[in-house]
This record gives structure tokens, C-alpha cells and sequence, in this order.
């Protein structure tokens, strides 16, 4: 009887051990290995007309991609973004750099026309498919922000 309940006890101890991702096993993998060509595009949020565009433009500082945002609910466009970039070939508000790893770290640095404090922001985007982007911010997780990827046509 003592030797059944030894190879019972066994047998479970070796099972949990083989299914928990701590010791390697058949768990999930807490690295989703988001690729950053699936986060460029465009992408509004909750079709408030409040549009992010990721791009693959690179920085000066590497690694990071300029990326622009806007609201056409305050009759502001993408193009009047690149209008007063052209012109004055500032990037103010509106225009960020970005830098997206692997891990679903995504920082954020918006510019300022006022020349002011560029404040890095650190999310974590918990969703990335073709079609759909949510993350929140990393200090306040109760901020979440979801998006749709926006079909362009060319």
C-alpha cells in the first residue's frame, strides 16, 4: 500500500512540475513575441475618430520611429500634421517617437511646439492582431486604450 501511494505521489509531483511554465514545461509563454511591422499603420480608437499612426520613418535617436496622432472630431487631420512639418520642419504637437519590443513594451515620446518637457510614456500592449491594438499605460494599468487597425487604400 505504501509503495502505491509513493509512485502515486510521484506521478503527480512529476505531472505539475512537467505543466508549470516556471520549471520550463507545457505552460504559456509570458513573452508574446509581437513583431513591430504588425503595430505600424494606421489605427483609430474606438471609432471616436481619434487616429495614431505608427510608421516605419526611423529617428534620429535609434531605436525608435516616428509616429503622429491626430483628431478629426477637433477638424484636426494627418495631413495639416505633415503641412506644418514641411513648413517648418518641426514636429511638434501631434508627432511622437516610438520604440515597440518584442515583449509588448511600447514607449512613447511626444514632441511639443512650445519646445516644452518631452515626457516618455511606457505602455504595454496586451492585444496586437491585424486588426485590433490594446494596451494600457505601464504605472497605471486602469488606463486602456483600444484600437482599430484602419484599411487604407492605396
Amino acid at each position: 500500500m505504501k509503495k502505491l501511494f509513493y509512485w502515486t505521489l510521484v506521478v503527480f509531483v512529476s505531472i505539475a512540475f512537467s505543466s508549470c511554465s516556471l520549471f520550463g514545461g507545457g505552460g504559456k509563454s509570458n513573452d508574446p513575441n509581437f513583431q513591430i511591422s504588425d503595430l505600424q499603420g494606421l489605427w483609430e480608437e474606438n471609432n471616436t475618430q481619434h487616429y495614431v499612426r505608427f510608421t516605419a520613418d526611423r529617428a534620429e535617436e535609434y531605436p525608435y520611429f516616428y509616429g503622429r496622432e491626430w483628431d478629426e472630431g477637433e477638424d484636426v487631420t494627418e495631413q495639416d500634421l505633415l503641412d506644418t512639418w514641411t513648413q517648418s520642419g518641426i514636429r511638434g504637437n501631434g508627432w511622437f517617437q516610438y520604440k515597440f519590443e518584442t515583449n509588448g513594451n511600447l514607449t512613447e515620446i511626444h514632441f511639443m511646439d512650445n519646445g516644452g518637457a518631452e515626457i516618455p510614456k511606457v505602455y504595454v500592449v496586451s492585444v496586437l492582431t491585424d486588426t485590433k491594438l490594446e494596451y494600457y499605460e505601464k504605472d497605471y494599468t486602469s488606463n486602456k486604450f483600444y484600437f482599430s487597425k484602419v484599411v487604407e487604400s492605396k
